[in-house]
């Protein structure tokens, strides 16, 4: 990721996975914005990419709200047959293009930086250059249904097999205390209803005990109250937005005064 805090900098922040709740992504950027906390570089995972990719090119958190509710994401899938997997997320990627352009993570407004996993050697792979569709699409990539995506010689598939919330690219830009958001730290699982929800499930109970000694390197660790909404269902959206925002913005105000974080308004 590249260095260099841009002004008004005061936070770096980790936005982790966790497939539809990462709608609760958006109540957490409107909860950073009302309180006047800047970020200065993010990275994401899996959906927390897509998300990040969108705050890290200017976009609001409202518009990303607006993207959010419109964003049917089992049609952003296209049924391609291939020896690896029964569908391919090309169709997400087209959407980054549709939004972003042919954005380069190295030309975001901010630092940017993404965590996706290389499937041929299970090594974690951090994507700070290069176009950001691909990138989205690597990092969102569940191993089992989509294709793996070829980028840079490597084949890639989702982050949430090596880091879900992606602390690891920030540790090193020196743009603020780590804010990190943990969609899957509270999360009750239930019988899941397809084989989206099967593969989902597998990933997301594996990984926990891992996540939680990643986290340890943050200097906050948000987990908003989601633990009740499903992985996959898309008629929650707004609802996850509104708790993630209603969740966060007490703990975010709270850390903002203990740690004297310097906010927009605060600035000379």
């Amino acid at each position: 990721m590249p260095k260099g805090q841009k002004k008004g900098a005061t936070i770096s922040l980790a936005l982790g996975g966790g497939a539809v709740l990462g709608a609760a992504h958006v109540g957490i950027l409107r909860a950073l914005n009302e309180l006047d906390i800047t970020v200065s570089s993010v990275a994401g995972n899996s959906i927390g990419s897509f998300i990040a990719a969108l705050h890290a090119f200017g976009k609001s958190w409202q518009e990303i709200a607006d993207i959010s509710r419109e964003l049917d994401w089992f049609d952003l899938s296209g049924l391609t047959l291939s020896q690896y997997g029964l569908l391919s997320n090309k169709k997400f990627g087209g959407l980054v293009q549709e939004l972003l352009g042919d954005a380069r993570l190295e030309h975001a407004r901010i630092p940017l930086a993404m965590i996706a996993t290389n499937i041929s050697t299970g090594s974690k792979v951090v994507m700070d250059n290069g176009y950001v569709a691909s990138a989205v699409m690597a990092s969102s990539c569940i191993p089992g249904l989509f294709r793996p995506v070829e980028r840079n010689g490597m084949l890639l598939v989702d982050g949430v097999l090596v880091e879900n919330v992606p602390v690891s690219p920030l540790l090193n830009t020196e743009n603020g205390p780590i804010i990190c958001v943990d969609l899957m730290g509270k999360h009750r699982f239930s019988k899941p209803e397809n084989i989206v929800g099967v593969l989902l499930n597998a990933f997301y109970s594996a990984l926990q005990n891992t996540t939680e000694i990643q986290l340890e390197e943050a200097d906050l660790v948000i987990t908003p109250d989601i633990d009740s909404f499903s992985l996959v269902d898309t008629s929650a959206i707004a609802e996850i937005m509104e708790v993630g925002y209603q969740s966060s913005k007490k703990v975010l105000q709270e850390f903002s005064t203990k740690s004297g974080l310097i906010t927009r308004r605060q600035q000379p």
